[in-house]
């Protein structure tokens, strides 16, 4: 079947050639990249960082606000649990009652489909038996989304709409006004938004403040107050009248739009005369009880986030939300200031996750382009043949296009697990092109076979030598698959987590072997069948490539488009040489310097301080090592081969001890040679083996390893008695001290809670939004950037200054910055601060705050997995359970001494969450 599938598309080039054209534009239309060509429609795979590992889970929320914990709990935590855990596929619930609040987590099977689940909660909550809740009480379901749905924060601010700076000139209640009835409504309507769940300032409300001295003396009571306001607020419908045969709809108008008209509501009638609201209380407007609030920067805001559905493509829908809020800027209301200032209501986002998403993607753009440069590299030196590599490189890119096509038709999103997989299969890819190729190469240096230069002689080569190679390599592609299946049947986090990877290798492997067998064998005879016999064309085509690469040179300002010219005059003296093959060699190692220079200006391996000519010295160094490495293998294979046949035994030796040293690196000396010391206490104490526990601990084991997101959430808490007026005073000074590091370029604090129900959080729990400044200035790829720098490698900014790190740290805004290609990178840290760790260590010295609790390293994305895996805001934590609050109370603090003195946990991350 093998070799009449190679037999046909050989014979059928066009349609090879257009299969190809398919496979490579539709690769080009769903690649996860920021390819800017307008060419071709782009209709990009689903981005995000990080796979969505959280638990299938539904969230119950039930408002009662002004009852306390105990309450809620027995009123109506308990009813509803128990209530729903007769639906199907529910594999666990859990809940929290908080003041005013219930929170229930609804968590089903993995195989469950997320909005069947989400019909079976609401049939459950309606057809619950009556007096199953208190009066009043409806429960709702939560947005159709995950935690990890938290894409986009903003803020509203006044601003100066000429100059961007803040201006302010707004109250609280004013912006929270203008945020839950227009800003709010508008960005609802964005593509793929589940909610929009606002946060900070203040609801304005009526207020109704009542005298007991006149209740008393009118003889009215509080519920009499409370049926009045209710019934003056309704509209009544009185049928219709005919007059002069026309009908009239008669309407009683009685809805409040004012404060009089709650004062002119009658509660009663005394003696004929009415009593109204007015004459028992003081009706005014003022804020609402508040469960939450933001802080930027030591200035109380208003602003709130965006969650996007369960589903949808979390790049599109940030987006979406973007152009949503450039479409309403204009709209937004604005004031003149007393200064003459005009103050402009706008939407200042502090936390985007573009940027995570970017960078991640562009770190995996960036490591295939590596890899593919890297295995040009090899391929080169090894096959040593220009036109071999050509057809061996090509397979590469193909392979990784066709492979973003499928991920699009599977549903695949594109995160750094998933690109992780093509990365893992580039190799593999290489080896299936190598044995296609070079099986191809040996059947024409054969001797019968040496004078063919095409046609149909040419065909029944090349499909000889693929027919050869086919069933072998099929056999390998199918045995690494098969060896996956493992990862397929994964379950749970795991398996959400790994099975991206499993897919897209497949995927990749699956597609080199198609393109080996259908596309490789026509490119191969369209590669060799070429030959320019004419010394004339020859000449003239190598003029060519001397003007194109001038041409190149000059237009892209890269040195490095010489290469072409370099090539045409090589070839142009080509007679020069003695020996003919000297010019193929030349042209190779022409080709291979261009390799090494993109791949050191790409990789920057020791970094750009170090200086390009540093880090192209390493590369080739690197380069040539491995290279060399491989080509004494095979020069000296078989004379290696003979005496490892020889010396069985010793040679033998190697892999044994490979395998005890890995094992030793990976459990730890202890555990691997424990067995030696059985018994024995002396050999346990002796230095020797303390040395050795010492320097072979183990290697620690982490189930997700830590993504580096550009932001920190810092999750401290105060004491739970705290109220609004303290919290607002540490989440200001907080936000204040952390905003003075120079690396940090913007914080927010958020204490309590915002308006939705994937955010429990009692008013005493922060979350302070850290952004900080990435180690080098990054363009919008999240690669990065150039700028422009004098002849004294100062940056020049566009106001016409200089700015030289060497002279000292300061703050440099990037757009001030002339991007140039030609220019130099913008280290933004301070020479002290060497990783992310560093500006952790400072987020916590400026922390440390009286009634403060300390809080564990963590990012959003990596605490919103965390706190949906485990209902806790740390990696590890122990949770308690005893038969009153006072007994855990106390075995609480007690642990929590006991965990601080153990040597391997830092003291200060230990904290006991008080109820």
């Amino acid at each position: 079947m093998l070799n009449k599938i190679i037999k046909f598309f050989l014979d059928n080039r066009l349609v090879t050639i257009l299969l190809l054209l398919v496979l490579v534009v539709g690769g080009l239309a769903t690649a996860p990249f920021n390819w800017h060509g307008g060419l071709i429609p782009r209709d990009p795979i689903a981005v995000d960082a990080i796979p969505d590992i959280g638990d299938n889970q539904q969230i119950v929320a039930t408002e009662w606000m002004g009852r306390s914990p105990k309450d809620i709990q027995e009123q109506i935590t308990y009813p509803l649990t128990t209530s729903l855990l007769g639906i199907p596929g529910v594999r666990t619930i859990r809940s929290t009652s908080m003041f005013g609040m219930s929170f229930i987590y609804v968590v089903f099977e993995d195989n469950i489909e997320f909005y069947w689940s989400r019909s079976r909660i609401l049939e459950k909550l309606n057809s619950l038996p009556a007096g199953t809740l208190p009066q009043g009480v409806q429960p709702t379901l939560g947005p159709d989304a995950t935690a990890l749905g938290q894409i986009f924060w903003y803020t509203l601010e006044g601003r100066d709409s000429k100059t961007g700076k803040p201006t302010g000139g707004w109250d609280p209640d004013e912006l929270r006004t203008i945020q839950d009835f227009y800003v709010k409504y508008s960005l609802s309507t964005a593509r793929g938004v589940s909610e929009v769940a606002s946060i900070g300032g203040f609801v304005k409300e009526y207020q109704v403040e009542l005298s007991p001295n006149a209740m008393r003396s009118f003889g009215v009571s509080i519920m009499d107050v409370m049926s009045a306001i209710q019934k003056s607020n309704i509209d009544i419908g009185a049928e219709t009248v005919e007059i002069n045969r026309v009908e009239y709809l008669i309407r009683g108008l009685g809805y409040i739009k004012n404060i009089k008209d709650i004062e002119e509501a009658v509660i009663a009638a005394r003696n004929g005369v009415p009593v109204r609201i007015k004459d028992v209380a003081f009706v005014t407007t003022g804020p609402a009880p508040r469960r939450g609030g933001l802080d930027k920067e030591g200035v109380e805001a208003v602003g709130a986030v965006v969650v996007a559905r369960f589903g949808s493509n979390p790049l599109e829908v940030i987006d979406n939300v973007k152009a949503k809020i450039k479409e309403i800027e204009p709209g937004l209301p604005q004031k003149t200031l007393a200064d003459g200032t005009v103050s402009k209501v706008t939407v200042v986002p502090f936390y985007d996750r573009t940027g995570i998403i970017k960078e991640t993607i562009g770190t995996l753009e960036s490591a295939l382009s590596h890899e593919i440069l890297i295995v040009i590299i090899v391929i080169i030196v090894l096959v040593f043949n220009l036109r071999a590599s050509i057809i061996i490189s090509s397979l590469l890119p193909i392979a990784v296009l066709a492979t973003f096509m499928m991920m699009k038709l599977t549903g695949i999103s594109a995160n750094i697990v998933a690109l992780s997989g093509i990365a893992i299969a580039i190799g593999v890819v290489a080896d299936v092109g190598v044995v296609f190729v070079e099986s191809i190469i040996r059947y024409k240096e054969m001797p019968e076979n040496k004078h063919i230069q095409g046609g149909k002689t040419l065909l029944k080569i090349i499909y000889a030598s693929v027919c050869e190679v086919s069933v072998p390599i099929a056999t390998a592609m199918i045995t690494t698959i098969v060896s996956f299946i493992p990862v397929f049947a994964m379950e749970g986090q795991e398996g959400k987590l790994f099975s991206p990877l499993a897919y897209t290798k497949t995927y990749v492997l699956g597609f080199a072997f198609l393109i080996g067998v259908v596309i490789l064998p026509t490119i191969a005879y369209l590669v060799f069948a070429v030959k320019i016999h004419s010394a004339k064309m020859r000449q003239i085509g190598n003029w060519l490539l001397v003007v194109a690469g001038v041409i190149l040179a000059i237009w892209f300002g890269n040195i490095i488009a010489l290469g072409l010219t370099v090539i045409g005059v090589n070839n142009l003296t080509s007679h020069l040489w003695k020996n003919i093959q000297m010019n193929t060699y030349i042209n190779l190692a022409i080709t291979l310097l261009i390799a090494v220079h993109f791949l050191a200006d790409e990789w920057l391996p020791l970094g750009p301080e170090r200086g390009f000519f540093l880090n192209i010295l390493f590369v080739a160094l690197a380069v040539g090592a491995v290279l060399a490495v491989l080509w004494v293998l095979v020069i000296y294979y078989e004379r290696i081969l003979r005496w490892s046949l020889s010396h069985r035994t010793i040679f033998l030796l190697i892999p044994f001890s490979t395998i005890v040293f890995g094992v030793t690196i990976w459990l730890g000396f202890d555990r691997t040679f424990g067995f030696l010391s059985f018994g024995s206490q002396k050999i346990r104490a002796s230095a020797v083996w303390q040395s050795a526990v010492k320097r072979f601990p183990g290697v620690g084991q982490e189930f997700m390893p830590t993504l580096n997101e550009g932001t920190f959430l810092l999750m401290p808490t105060s004491m739970p008695y705290t109220g609004v007026e303290q919290n607002l005073e540490l989440i200001g000074t907080l936000d204040k001290r952390i905003s003075h590091i120079p690396e940090v370029e913007q914080t927010v604090g958020k204490w309590g809670r915002v308006n939705s129900a994937l955010d429990p959080a009692p008013i005493q729990m922060y979350e302070n939004t850290i952004n900080y400044r990435s180690e080098y200035a990054l363009n919008e790829d999240g690669q990065r950037g150039r700028f422009k720098v004098d002849k004294d490698g100062a940056f020049v900014l566009k106001n016409g200054s200089l700015y030289q790190p060497a002279n000292g740290f300061r703050r440099v805004p990037v757009d001030s910055l002339i991007r140039d290609s030609k220019g130099d990178y913008l280290r933004q840290w301070r020479p002290e601060i060497r990783s992310t760790n560093d500006i952790w260590q400072q987020i916590v010295n400026a922390s440390h705050l009286p009634g403060l609790t300390s809080s564990p390293k963590l990012q959003p994305i990596e605490a919103r997995l965390v706190m949906l895996s485990t209902g806790m805001r740390a990696p590890m934590g122990i949770k308690i359970y005893g038969p009153d609050l006072e007994a855990i109370e106390t075995a609480g603090k007690d642990i929590e001494q006991a965990l601080k003195s153990i040597s391997s946990i830092v003291p200060s991350s230990v904290f006991y969450d008080r109820a």
